[in-house]
């Protein structure tokens, strides 16, 4: 049995359908799509035998072999927030460490441990992963499953939601769902719905999840090592929406854990109260929730392409390329954000309108064509293969099957992924399904050795972002 008084939340995956690179830029905004393919974190009191006591917060993700990690934690000296160590580790340290999890448990419990108590009470975490944010091994492909039965809630197994994938999580394919964006979301969600009041944190409210937002992209940034354009959090907590970025400075000043005065910062930080900012800077995300609306009778399928792109590589040489040609590049930003908008405001109005007109169709194929043109125009001149000839190829022949209105490469582009915007009809996904069954990518230089085989994955779009669930859905898979 559960206890009663566990927390289960759940974040969703995400796509930048348009906005790769100029996402990056204040001046420009990123179209970004939720996808219903989530993250969730368990959280519930630690098991021990009688008379045992634990200090320590155990994290496992039972769909991988050996995802687990113990953890230990302290209070630092000269209000330095809380410190974690990893606890019974091996040789292999390194490869067994998790950065997100780890930098996350860091913030969250410093965080708490200002704005509450420092008497963080020992817990057990479990993370699961809807099964699209992996390509399954093969194994499994031919039925060989070790899945637990996924109950719903009920008595009744019905088809696993949570594929047992077999292998090491170093080893699992990632499809690029955003998976670090919702782990980092759902599980700082989670540890602070756990361990805080109501009237502290109630995930309900705007201003509860205004600080999740605000404390998730401060941990997703110190865990990559970077300040990066946040569109992936941004999606976890609020579902889809226009997003414009918040000034790199307000976290590119601000302390490491454990150094002086971190905990009152970081509450100033996620509080927003002023005083404590980082340099004075404040918060000035533009998150725009009602500027995205998908039309009735139209849905987003996304394709994983079994080979992928270096994409820090690639944001490195484009942003290098902009930097020596300003002038042509910025005629090249402007020229694609107006498409990129011209996107949004169309399927906002059509959906508004509830209208299917061939013409309205007709008009988000033009924005799409608009989209690829700037896309490709921005890879000839940067050098950099953002629709590469192999996606230009794909993507032309998902075009030509009836009922898809139209595709991009999505983010930063490259031979991984494309998008697409299709009627939300059986016959439709049938016909796509027949295309890319025998497809493969012709083989580039700059593509990762992958075979290059498509395959459409089970998502659509999502509106909802980070949100509360019932831990009877995940049972079977809580030791």
């Amino acid at each position: 049995m559960v206890p009663q008084d566990a927390v289960a939340v759940s974040a969703p995956g995400k796509v930048l359908l348009a906005g790769g690179y100029l996402v990056l830029d204040r001046v420009y905004t990123g179209l970004v799509f939720g996808l219903d393919a989530r993250i969730h974190v368990v959280v519930q009191p630690i098991r021990t035998t009688s008379g045992v006591v634990l200090n320590e917060i155990e994290v496992t993700s039972p769909q991988f072999q050996d995802a687990v990690w113990e953890y230990g934690y302290r209070l630092e000296e000269r209000g330095g927030g809380m410190s974690v160590t990893q606890l019974r580790v091996d040789a292999d340290l390194n490869l067994n460490r998790n950065a997100f999890l780890e930098t996350s448990l860091v913030y969250a419990l410093s965080y708490i441990a200002a704005v509450s108590s420092p008497m963080i009470t020992p817990a057990s975490v479990t993370i699961l992963a809807d099964n699209d944010y992996y390509s399954t091994p093969s194994g499994l492909q031919n039925g060989d499953s070790s899945s637990k039965p996924h109950t719903n809630g009920s008595s009744t197994p019905t088809e696993s939601r949570f594929q047992n994938f077999g292998v090491q999580l170093r080893q699992a394919h990632k499809t690029g769902l955003g998976s670090s964006a919702a782990l980092v979301t759902a599980f700082t969600a989670a540890v602070l719905s756990y361990y805080l009041p109501k009237d502290l944190f109630d995930l309900s409210s705007e201003t509860s999840r205004r600080r999740l937002h605000n404390l998730a992209q401060a941990a997703h940034c110190a865990a990559q090592g970077k300040v990066g354009s946040g569109f992936d959090v941004a999606s976890a907590v609020y579902g889809s929406c226009l997003y414009r970025r918040f000034s790199p400075a307000i976290l590119s000043n601000a302390p490491d854990p454990g150094t002086e005065g971190f905990g009152v910062m970081l509450r100033g930080l996620v509080d927003e109260t002023g005083v404590e900012m980082a340099k004075g800077s404040a918060w000035d995300t533009e998150i725009h929730r009602d500027a995205i609306k998908v039309p009735t009778g139209l849905r987003l399928v996304m394709c994983d392409v079994s080979c992928g792109s270096q994409t820090p590589g690639m944001v490195k040489e484009v942003l290098a390329w902009r930097k020596t040609n300003p002038e042509e590049a910025e005629q090249i930003w402007r020229d694609l954000h107006a498409a990129n908008e011209e996107l949004a405001l169309e399927m906002k109005t059509l959906a508004e309108s509830q209208s299917q007109e061939k013409s309205g169709l007709e008009r988000l194929r033009q924005c799409f064509s608009r989209i690829r043109q700037g896309i490709r125009l921005m890879s000839e001149k940067s050098g950099v293969p953002i629709e590469p000839p192999s996606q230009t190829e794909l993507l032309d022949a998902c075009e030509a099957v009836g009922g898809v209105v139209g595709g991009v490469v999505p983010g930063a582009g490259g031979y991984d992924a494309i998008s697409l915007l299709i009627e939300d009809k059986e016959e439709v996904v049938v016909e796509l399904g027949r295309l890319l069954e025998g497809w493969k990518s012709k083989s580039e230089a700059g593509a990762v050795e992958g075979g290059g085989k498509v395959s459409m994955l089970g998502v659509r779009e999502e509106m909802e972002g980070v949100r509360m669930e019932g831990w009877k859905e995940y049972e079977a898979w809580l030791s």
